[in-house]
């Protein structure tokens, strides 16, 4: 795995790599995860990023035709850890409330936003990026 680190003047160094579009990216991606949350010593929220990464990678590799895949984590501010994976594909997506018919697929967004504090996608003119932040207790 080679993790790429871009520090920032200020703030925190984002973490971010370029993954193939497949399944199998997603183990990848939990490491730089754990990699990320490890260096900014906020290991507790290893478990949930992991279980987050995990989804918004079977999303773009499930739904877009995207060869290659962006993960990316970073601190937008102290308080916050922003995972986010980029895809090529200009389509939102759908967000299935409960009670739809769940039973075999649809789950992934649901599960991003019970575990998130909030989450989201931006739309570029070639792709979009889809993101999800966990709120990380203030340093003492």
């Amino acid at each position: 795995m080679i993790v790429s680190v871009k520090p920032r003047p200020t703030g925190h160094p984002g973490y971010s790599e370029t993954l193939p579009g497949l399944e199998e990216s997603a183990e990848v991606a939990r490491k730089l995860v754990r990699t990320a949350l490890s260096a900014w010593a906020l290991e507790e929220l290893a478990d949930v990023g992991t279980l987050l990464v995990t989804e918004l990678v079977a999303n773009a590799v499930q739904h877009t035709n995207s060869r290659l895949i962006r993960v990316v984590i970073s601190r937008p501010s102290e308080r916050f850890v922003r995972i986010g994976v980029v895809d090529k594909a200009r389509v939102l997506p759908e967000f299935i409330k409960p009670g739809d018919d769940l039973l075999t697929s649809g789950r992934g967004l649901l599960l991003v936003d019970a575990l998130a504090e909030r989450w989201g996608a931006d739309l570029y003119r070639w792709g979009k990026q889809v993101w999800a932040e966990l709120m990380s207790e203030p340093a003492r």
